[in-house]
């Protein structure tokens, strides 16, 4: 809700199950007041259904589809094809960023399937998003913020095969966020205890209009089990640079919802947790992020440079613009030994600086402010409110009066009251003009008043009072009558049967990928993908039983390169590449081991259990 009032034009939230953020579950009837609170606005709410499903499972998820359905939700976000085949209410579906969207031919078959939105992969540059438009003339979706997978989502294993806690059922143990160590096949250390598969966070604020132009319709925050002081940041942050963007280009492109939001903070995407920032691979190779080698904690941004270390507090430099240090601060340093360290500001005398414990600091270090306590603070209470506009008028009839009302949203309500027209004695409209304008508590502003009355009626304030809850109780009626589901999509049958016998006969490898089963974990997939003609159909990763598991198995494939990370690339350093020799092996403390294999042709790497090699 807080998101909506800072100026989301749509959400999505996990429902009691089968989320992609297991611990992140709401309940129906939290779904069903998220709903009716979006609605007045013209906002939309996606439910999450986007885990793959067992068996067993099968007939809850039906239960759920229908209540999510009776709640009021807009769409369902899902990943398990196996949800096609089941009974399903009349509600549209969009394509997880977890069905692996990385190419034209894979977004077809999703359409072909019935998508009505696709979340492309976060991999994909402005190139590739315009294609996959072109191609498949469907809503795009695309993650502008957040943190980041470094497997293609839909792609990752690891966490199911270390942990047994898949990150396709909703239970990522985050197994990317760990410090490795790196070896060549010599046993050489390239690098030791460093966060090598852990990325900074994204931030995409540079590249909005020209993902416009690309054909994203949708702008995607990931709040990865974040609080509401981040949700109303970050939201306005965007919603801000948006709006900026729509007024330049009114022509080309308008809001999807309405209402005014009005705030009591300046947004500022720096202060609220992130991990540094990075637009991912927007741009292609030049924009390759390089992984947050020393933590996977939030760092901040730099605030300064220390100038003198007392035995209980110390002075610093502040960079130009940042806000002044205050108690309750959390700052962070990297160590000589490449560690991310941290302490609280407990006290700030003029320029001394006091932690609650004393680090070990020296001159010339760098902080970064990683919580700033006087934002979180103002956050935590009520920032934001969200209006729309509404005109009333109220004119005299024959036989009595009509109040109308209008807003924004195109939502109109007109309402007759039959009443003895009095004349007043002295004048009556300012005090009706008053009158009508109390809509306090809602979610409307009144924007224009006009009475059409012939000279000064006298019409009691308590009868005027009533006859305007009356005719707004019927303006917001109306308004709920405007919101309509999205329109689902309907199932090629025959199509689809063509795309995968195309595949089989067919020498492109994009197709072919496109084509395969994937994450397959109950018989309405396997029966999906068999009623099409796939060649072959097999188990999801997480029905394999590690001990079945034929080595080396692909866990994880990244666009992320640590080649590239390291400065090692075959390609761009290829004299001071040759010098660290594959196979190269990730090694996490306990003993595991993973292998690294790198395809520079397509610029990726894929983490592998450790063969006997």
């Amino acid at each position: 809700m807080e998101a909506i009032l800072h100026g989301a034009d749509a959400v999505y939230i996990g429902g009691p199950a089968y989320g992609a953020r297991s611990a992140a579950a709401n309940s129906i009837d939290d779904i069903a007041r998220l709903c009716s609170f979006a609605h007045s606005y013209g906002a939309r709410v996606y439910v999450t259904l986007n885990t793959i499903i067992y068996d067993h499972e099968l007939a809850e998820a039906e239960r759920l589809i229908w209540q999510v359905y009776r709640a009021g939700a807009d769409a369902l976000i899902v990943q398990d094809l196996g949800l096609l085949r089941l009974h399903l209410p009349p509600l549209a579906l969009h394509a997880s960023t977890q069905t692996d969207i990385t190419t034209p031919e894979r977004a077809r078959l999703l359409a072909e399937a019935g998508f009505t939105r696709l979340v492309v992969a976060r991999e994909l540059t402005l190139t590739q998003i315009a294609a996959i438009r072109e191609q498949t003339g469907l809503p795009i979706e695309a993650f502008v913020h957040g943190a980041l997978c470094v497997s293609y989502s839909g792609r990752c294993y690891a966490s199911q095969h270390c942990f047994r806690r898949s990150a396709n059922r909703g239970d990522c143990a985050q197994f990317c966020r760990l410090p490795f160590t790196l070896k060549d096949a010599a046993g050489r250390i390239v690098s030791h205890e460093q966060h090598l598969l852990s990325l900074p966070d994204m931030n995409r604020t540079e590249e909005l209009e020209e993902m416009m132009d690309a054909g994203v319709q949708s702008f995607k925050i990931e709040g990865r089990l974040k609080d509401v002081t981040y949700v109303k940041n970050i939201t306005a942050w965007y919603r801000q640079q948006i709006d900026r963007i729509l007024d330049r280009r009114s022509t080309d492109y308008h809001r999807a919802s309405y209402g005014h939001t009005t705030l009591s903070f300046t947004p500022d995407p720096a202060r609220s947790f992130n991990r540094g920032f990075t637009p991912y691979f927007i741009h292609g190779l030049s924009s390759a992020p390089k992984a947050t080698l020393f933590s996977p904690k939030a760092t901040g941004p730099v605030v300064g440079r220390i100038q003198q270390v007392g035995r209980k507090s110390f002075t610093m430099h502040l960079t130009h613009g940042v806000p002044p240090i205050k108690a309750g601060d959390g700052l962070c340093y990297v160590t000589p030994e490449g560690k991310l360290e941290g302490f609280r500001v407990n006290r700030v005398d003029a320029d001394n600086i006091m932690p609650q414990r004393m680090p070990h600091l020296a001159p010339g270090m760098m902080l970064h402010r990683n919580l700033d306590a006087e934002f979180q603070t103002r956050l935590a209470r009520p920032t934001a409110t969200r209006t729309l506009h509404v005109d009333i008028t109220l004119r005299h009839v024959e036989d009595g009066y009509v109040i109308d009302m209008a807003d924004e949203m195109g939502a109109a309500a007109s309402v007759r009251f039959e009443a003895e027209h009095q004349a007043a004695l002295s004048p009556q409209q300012e005090a009706q003009r008053n009158l009508l304008s109390r809509l306090g508590g809602t979610v409307h502003n009144v924007r224009a008043i006009h009475l059409k009355l012939e000279g000064e009626h006298f019409i009691p304030a308590s009868k005027l009072a009533a006859w305007r809850r009356t005719a707004y109780e019927e303006l917001c009626r109306a308004g709920r009558m405007l919101m309509r589901p999205e329109r689902p999509g309907a199932v090629n049958h025959e199509r689809l049967s063509q795309i995968f016998a195309e595949a089989v006969q067919s020498d492109s490898p994009a197709l072919k990928q496109a084509a395969l089963p994937q994450n397959v974990a109950n018989r309405q997939a396997r029966e999906f993908y068999a009623a099409h003609g796939a060649a072959s159909v097999p188990a999801a990763f997480e029905l394999n039983p590690a001990e079945k598991q034929v080595a080396p198995t692909v866990l994880m494939t990244c666009k992320h390169c640590i080649r590239r990370t390291l400065g090692i690339c075959l390609k761009l350093h290829p004299a001071k590449a040759r010098e660290v020799h594959e196979p190269l092996t990730l090694h996490l403390a306990d003993g595991r081991c993973f292998r690294l294999h790198f395809d520079c042709r397509t610029c990726e790497m894929q983490v592998l259990t450790a063969d006997d090699h």
